[in-house]
């Protein structure tokens, strides 16, 4: 384990007294720090490598997309232990994200409610950064549309962002499932996701030909997906060969945390309340989906029987996020040996 997921206990008190998006810049500088200076340890060479979306991965847990939005960390995270680290969401132009505050913690449900907005130094930036990475950890990279990219224009943006994204990256994320860019969900209507999936997916065959190699796609989806919804969905990823899916992203529902003093802040919540039902969707799209298509868990993950749960309804890999706030570093840890 390494010294940095020794000492999180001792500092996470003195994190949850820094604003929350203060706490995590402050963390993730550090984290690059403490990399550079041979703190972090390497890969832990025990992990068993999973093969999926035709790419060999050294273990099956992930860091979501939303920790590392602008790709400034990625050898760091890999020498954390994780297999794959999922980097974003990036839109073609950078943009400031929505007005602060936008991230909040709710200690006693474990969770956290955020409406980032997309921030990010766009995608070209981004691109740049990869090319210099190190890490043996695969590399994926998600992308939506700007905030003020209309969403009969939103085609563009995501064919944009696949274009520049294609050479460095190991596979592509679609985030159309993000509650933080207005009207961003609307894409995931069958229709707009037939003509966004066909669009990617015809231009994916172009790059690769022209790269000389084949970059999979998968898409993001919401737990808040009623039953016809995901059938309908089913039928589209199935129809137009999405190469992957990954559930899921964070809910709007605020069942969980009814009575809670940020109840009513606008965004995604993320941690336990949504361990459960992103368990759900995962296992109802399994019961869809091809065999060939595999499904990435991500929701509510704090502990490694959370993994197992996912890894056990359908799931091929896992990924964290909230989790890694409130346990830290050690989580990785005990995620990779509850799989082992």
């Amino acid at each position: 384990m390494s010294v940095l997921a020794a000492l999180y206990p001792a500092i996470k008190p003195l994190l949850f007294q820094l604003d929350p998006e203060l706490a995590h810049t402050v963390t993730v500088k550090s984290m690059i720090l403490a990399h550079q200076l041979g703190m972090l340890g390497s890969m832990d060479p025990g992990s068993r490598s999973v093969e999926c979306l035709g790419l060999k991965f050294p273990n099956a847990l992930g860091l979501a997309a939303g920790m590392d939005k602008s790709a400034s960390a990625v050898d760091a995270w890999g020498s954390l232990g994780f297999g794959f680290v999922e980097v974003g969401t990036l839109t073609p132009r950078p943009q400031p994200g929505n007005p602060k505050p936008r991230l909040f913690r709710l200690p006693e449900h474990r969770a956290l409610i955020n409406r980032m907005g997309f921030n990010n130094v766009g995608i070209h930036a981004a691109v740049e950064r990869l090319k210099k990475r190190t890490t043996k950890a695969i590399v994926g990279v998600n992308i939506g549309k700007n905030f003020d990219t209309p969403n009969d224009k939103a085609v563009d943006d995501y064919l944009y962002c696949l274009k520049a994204a294609y050479e460095v990256a190991d596979y592509v994320a679609v985030n159309i499932s993000s509650p933080n860019t207005k009207g961003l969900r609307d894409l995931q209507g069958e229709e707009s996701m037939r003509t966004l999936i066909g669009a990617l997916k015809t231009e994916q065959v172009k790059l690769s030909q022209q790269h000389g190699k084949h970059v999979p796609i998968v898409v993001k989806i919401a737990p808040d997906l009623e039953d016809l919804h995901i059938e309908a969905l089913g039928r589209v990823f199935n129809e137009l060969a999405v190469e992957g899916i990954i559930a899921t992203n964070t809910t709007i529902s605020r069942t969980a945390v009814i009575g809670h003093a940020l109840e009513k802040e606008a965004g995604g919540l993320s941690g336990a309340p949504v361990t459960q039902r992103s368990t759900e969707v995962i296992k109802a799209f399994r019961s869809l989906l091809r065999p060939e298509i595999p499904i990435i868990g991500v929701g509510g993950i704090m502990n490694g029987r959370d993994a197992l749960d996912k890894l056990n309804a359908g799931a091929s890999l896992v990924q964290i996020y909230s989790g890694l706030v409130y346990a830290g570093p050690a989580l990785i840890h005990d995620v990779l040996e509850a799989i082992r």
